[in-house]
């Protein structure tokens, strides 16, 4: 089914339940398996439905789709049998016992039995472990709460169990548009048309000869609504509801007096993790009515449409429109226009990642700060669309946390970004995070992101950060689950302040001064507002906040006026502004006639507006106006409460969508900002390489090359790729940037010096012993531990070297300091895949470790063979050719199911525990030779050696996008060459490689975000590899180096020679085929060599850390692969 018959059927149902049809509503949920209605679902359990739970069930899985849609049905059918033996009913139990739940005997025949045995019992509640067996309704509460934590944690439900977002009545107005446009068209349009049907096009039959007068001819159309032509579908026009009356007096704040501008506003974003308490509630929108899913009825709405040329009759629609200001209408004195509002989409960002909060640089109005639901944080360069610098969230020092930390940090290791801020002076940028932690960064320019503290701040929830300059010291103010408020020191990390005096999580927290009075507004969850002053006496003020719940403090630019945004669990919004010298409410801003479906976010600009995300759209006001000014919602795709983030200067607003993109909006000052910065870098890609231009702390590109057989082509956004070359002489790609390509001959250009590394003693490398045979290294991968590497040699054997927890080594991981043993079991026996007839080393080798490196799966021609990793001993083969097994991969949440490609080019997707195929995935040309799978983004991504890369939902396992590689010219395309896929550590893009080019992919559309090519075309890249934290590439190359690239942007950090690591005794013929880096450590990888030996290396320091090149080095005769195009 198309995507557009699919929102459709949402449109449908969304009508369905309006009408109040509800069975034919949960019908169509259950026929087109579309969305999981939750609470219906639980509405059946509870009442003990259990026909109609199976049946609404069977609309997304069945029993034996995985691990979790058979333990969900076997646990309903166990309760439903446990009921009829409680009711004494032995016939009905007995037929339960064999229709139901002998299905599930093949895979546990144990508990079937005790399961049976319960019928030789006069209560089953004498066995041991149904002895807590309450009552019915008890227990069927229990299973529910289960059978929730399956379903949501089924692939097979993944994106089923929210309803999309989208307005009111959406199908209502998409046939009052059509009727609109059908009435605009008729030829004889009459004032107010009688239309009496949907099943035919609406037309106007001529009345007399007389037309109907234009509406573009009635002056009062400029400033009052136009009439209805026609009635519209809905029932009646909601009126808008009165603001429910707020306190009125809270006095005693701090005395009135001149301010100093604080940039920062105290709004905390929302989480993905279900609530587990009060806390919790703030980081999932939450519905204003808990027991519907989907929307009300009442339309609030500006039909925005167009007109067809030459057709100046118009018909308005009767739809409940917010209050805009119409063409010609004067605005009052202390009232500014929309138009200073950006409002316009300039561009979209895909970060990848749901976005959890942003904020702009203080001084680059460009630079973009970002942080999302999977931990990881980004800056963008939003003129050139380049995400400058990534980081993955790790724990620096997890033995530095405490133990309630640790604890909390390896039981579940999911971490959610809460709140991201830069400094005053943007070097630095805090990070707060879903559990316990703050993390500062310095942040200097272009990729130049280093941690700076971690901070163990809060148990539980760091709910809001905040840095001010208290003593004219920088602080960093957080606060959390812990009902606390802590002031750091940004250079030490020492703990300044504690302010404890909250009944509830404290959820955000504002500083300010005025005069010299320095001091801090705090709001938590039970709605109270308090201030501290910087020392331990106490708090000075507290009163209730509107809304009661979740409340975010701000001031406006120049610190005057301060206002607050307050979302109550019912889902009402209130915008106030406050009167600081009596502490009561001044002024409350009118627009939320809706209950919010999540926390609603807001943000001030410019001392003149105010805007807040609702409702999938951009709210404006003008701050002396309670009235709404206007809303937008930016082209559509927004979430029901958007993140929001204006610009310093107001001429930017930063919004999130659905899908995992920011939205950038501008006005006309904002677009000139966004256009001046693109020419200005079009300007400076045409200049000489004798000047290196470095704006706003951002390496440009140089010029473009014209060489032969080094250009690179990339036109996934529709739009001409040209090649260019880096600083530091990197050939990489870039979309809609067209500038002049000179005629300058390439003797006239500069090479840029490479950062080297040509001896041993610059970095640190060990030889693993091995007294086996030496054939090539064809696969290598470290265990999941860090404790031991596997290769797989050319000879289709195993070597596992594992290194030993000595004084030494004190953690028993993998290093080059420390040798390994190159391990066996006593038995002596070897890890030897079956071959088929031909020759060995001419097969294609594949294997894949399972999670717990209890396992691994493998094959080199022959059957695939599964090894127990203790014993070496072959637990089972399956699958013997033809076609060979040539790739591969497991399943991310489910180990039964493994992807193997095929020498055949197709993949298929094996049941491990029921030995079966349950599909064929058909559309490469040639052999598979890589398969990575994406949990977040639900998707199988395989490249084969048609040089072609595929991407599959892992729902329906249907084919999503494809897309060939681009190889550069002056490369002879090869048929037999693999490209391998590797998805970053977030899993929201991916790295491909080939041996013409490096590149890192989005999957969602196989758009190329960056791209790296050899200028040498005799040398090949044999292999490439993320590091552990996704911050590093690490690329081998035919002629025995290997690159190491800066991960986002990939340009290229260092160039190790073969003479590094290599013994000058060996043959030059021997060069690395295969790059395997540490699961833990992210400055250390391996690679396996042609000759059979497996290398380790790691930096002399703690990492490969950047080297700027220098500005006008001198040419360079570097050899080979990672040299580049020069620049001109």
């Amino acid at each position: 089914m198309s995507n557009l018959s699919r929102e459709l059927v949402f449109l449908i149902l969304q009508f369905l339940d309006e009408e109040k049809f509800k069975e034919t509503v949960h019908k169509l949920e259950q026929e087109s398996g579309f969305f999981f209605n939750t609470k219906y679902f639980e509405d059946l359990v509870l009442a003990g439905e259990w026909e109609e739970v199976e049946k609404y069930l069977s609309g997304f899985t069945k029993v034996d789709d995985n691990r979790y849609s058979m333990k969900i049905f076997f646990e309903i059918r166990k309760q439903n049998y446990l009921e009829a033996l409680d009711k004494h009913d032995r016939t009905k139990a007995v037929e339960i016992l064999v229709k139901d739940l002998k299905v599930f005997s093949a895979f546990n025949e144990d508990l079937f039995k005790e399961i049976t045995q319960l019928l030789t019992l006069e209560n089953f509640r004498e066995n041991e472990q149904l002895s807590k067996y309450a009552d019915t309704k008890s227990a069927r509460s229990i299973m529910l709460t289960e059978l929730k934590k399956l379903i949501e944690a089924n692939p097979l439900f993944r994106d089923k169990l929210q309803f999309p977002s989208f307005k009111n009545s959406r199908l209502r107005t998409l046939i009052n548009q059509s009727l609109n446009w059908q009435h605009q068209l008729c030829k004889n349009p009459r004032p107010n048309p009688d239309i009496k049907t949907l099943f035919v096009d609406h037309t106007c039959a001529q009345q007399n000869g007389a037309r109907a007068p234009s509406p573009a001819a009635n002056p009062l159309m400029g400033t009052i609504p136009k009439p209805a032509p026609f009635p519209q579908l809905t029932g009646q026009m909601p009126f808008q509801a009165t603001p429910a009356p707020l306190p009125a007096s809270l006095t005693g704040w701090i005395a009135n007096s001149p301010a100093m501008p604080h940039p920062a506003v105290s709004g905390v974003p929302m989480g993905l993790s279900a609530p587990a308490n009060a806390a919790a509630m703030l980081k999932r929108p939450t519905s204003g009515n808990p027991t519907t899913e989907y929307q009300s009825a009442d339309s609030e709405h500006v039909l925005k449409r167009s007109r067809p040329i030459g057709i100046s009759d118009e018909v308005s629609l009767p739809v409940n429109a917010l209050p805009i200001g119409y063409t010609g209408q004067s605005l009052p004195p202390n009232m500014h226009s929309s138009d200073d509002l950006p409002r316009n989409v300039a561009l979209t960002l895909s970060q990848g990642s749901s976005v959890m909060s942003m904020d702009f640089h203080p001084s680059r109005s460009t630079y973009l700060l970002v942080g999302t639901n999977v931990g990881d944080i980004a800056v963008w360069e939003l003129a050139s669309r380049e995400r400058l610098a990534q980081k993955i969230f790790k724990v620096w020092d997890l033995a530095a946390c405490s133990v309630t930390s640790q604890a909390a940090l390896v039981n579940d290791p999911s971490i959610s970004v809460i709140k991201v801020m830069w400094s005053p002076d943007g070097t630095l940028l805090g990070v707060a995070y879903s559990k316990h932690l703050v993390h500062l960064y310095a942040y200097h320019g272009s990729d130049d992101l280093k941690p700076r503290l971690e901070i163990d701040a809060h148990v539980g929830a760091v709910n809001d950060i905040a840095f001010s300059l208290p003593n004219k010291q920088l602080c960093i103010i957080t606060c959390g689950d812990d009902k606390v408020i802590k002031v750091w020191d940004a250079a030490t990390g020492a703990k300044r302040h504690t302010f404890e005096g909250h009944e509830a999580p404290v959820y955000c927290v504002c500083p300010h001064f005025k005069e010299n009075i320095q001091f801090i507004f705090s709001t938590s969850l039970d709605g109270k507002i308090k201030a501290w002053l910087y020392d331990n006496m106490g708090s000075r003020v507290d009163y209730e906040a509107p809304g009661r719940w979740c409340t975010t403090m701000a001031y406006s630019a120049d610190g005057m006026r301060l206002f607050s945004c307050g979302t109550s669990k019912d889902g009402e919004t209130h915008i106030v502004e406050w009167n600081e010298s009596e502490g009561s409410i001044k002024r409350t801003y009118a627009g939320f006639w809706k209950r919010s479906m999540g926390v609603v976010q807001f943000d001030t600009t410019r001392n003149r507006f105010l805007a807040a995300g609702d409702e999938c759209m951009i709210k404006f006001w003008d701050m002396d106006s309670s009235n709404m000014l206007t809303t937008t919602d930016a082209g559509g795709g927004l979430s029901a409460s958007p993140r929001i983030r204006f610009s310093k200067e107001g001429g930017l607003l930063a919004v999130s969508t659905n899908d995992n993109c920011i939205k950038i909006l501008a006005n006309a000052e904002g677009l000139r900002l966004l256009h001046g910065l693109e020419n200005r870098q079009y300007d400076m890609s045409r200049a000489s390489s004798d000047v290196v231009v470095k704006p706003s702390g951002r390496v440009l590109l140089g010029s473009v090359s014209s060489s032969a057989g080094t250009s690179t082509v990339i036109s996934d956004r529709g739009a001409p790729a040209v090649e260019t070359s880096g600083l530091n002489g990197e050939i990489r790609g870039l979309v809609d940037v067209k500038p002049r390509i000179t005629d300058e001959p390439m003797e006239k250009a500069k090479i840029v010096k490479q950062a080297e590394i040509s001896e041993p003693s610059q970095c640190r490398s060990l030889r693993l012993p091995d007294n086996l045979a030496t054939m090539k290294v064809s696969r290598l991968i470290y265990t999941n531990s860090g404790l031991a590497i596997l290769a797989l040699t050319s000879n289709a054997v195993h070597k596992l070297w594992k290194w030993p927890k000595n004084d030494r080594n004190t953690s028993g991981k993998a290093n080059s300091s420390v040798a390994p043993q190159l391990w066996q079991p006593t038995s002596g026996i070897l890890m030897t895949n079956e071959i088929d007839d031909t020759n060995p080393e001419e097969a294609v080798h594949c294997f894949a470790l399972s999670k717990n490196d209890s396992y691994v799966m493998s094959a080199s021609g022959g059957k695939i063979s599964l090894f127990n990793m203790m014993t070496f001993k072959t637990m089972t083969t399956f699958m013997p050719p033809p076609p060979a097994a040539t790739f591969l991969a497991f399943h991310p949440q489910d180990n039964n199911i493994i992807a193997i490609g095929m020498e055949d080019s197709t993949i298929q997707i094996y049941n491990v525990r029921i030995d079966e195929v349950k599909t064929k995935l058909r559309g490469h040309q040639k052999r598979i030779t890589g398969l990575a799978f994406s949990n977040v983004q639900n998707v199988l991504v395989s490249s084969g050696a048609d040089a072609q890369l595929i991407v599959w939902s892992t729902d329906g396992w249907e084919k999503r996008a494809s897309k060939f590689l681009q190889i550069p010219s002056g490369r002879p395309p090869s048929s037999l060459r693999d490209t391998r896929v590797q998805f970053h550590q977030d899993q929201t893009q991916f790295l491909a490689v080939h041996e013409s080019q490096v590149a890192i992919y989005e999957p969602s559309k196989l758009d190329c975000l960056n791209q790296w090519t050899p200028r040498e075309v005799s040398v090949v890249i044999t292999h490439a590899a993320y590091s552990c934290d996704s911050e590093l590439v690490y690329a081998s190359f035919s002629d025995g180096a290997i690159a190491v690239f800066s991960a986002p942007s990939l340009r290229q950090r260092y160039r190790i020679s073969p003479a590094a690591y290599l013994p000058p005794s060996l043959s030059s013929s021997v060069y690395p085929v295969v790059v395997a880096t540490h699961p833990s450590e992210p400055s250390q990888f391996a690679v396996g060599l042609t000759d059979g030996g497996v290398v380790v290396l790691e930096p002399p320091e703690a990492e490969w850390a950047p080297l700027p090149p220098p500005e006008n080095a001198a040419a360079s005769n570097a050899s080979s692969a990672p040299d580049q195009a020069p620049p001109r």
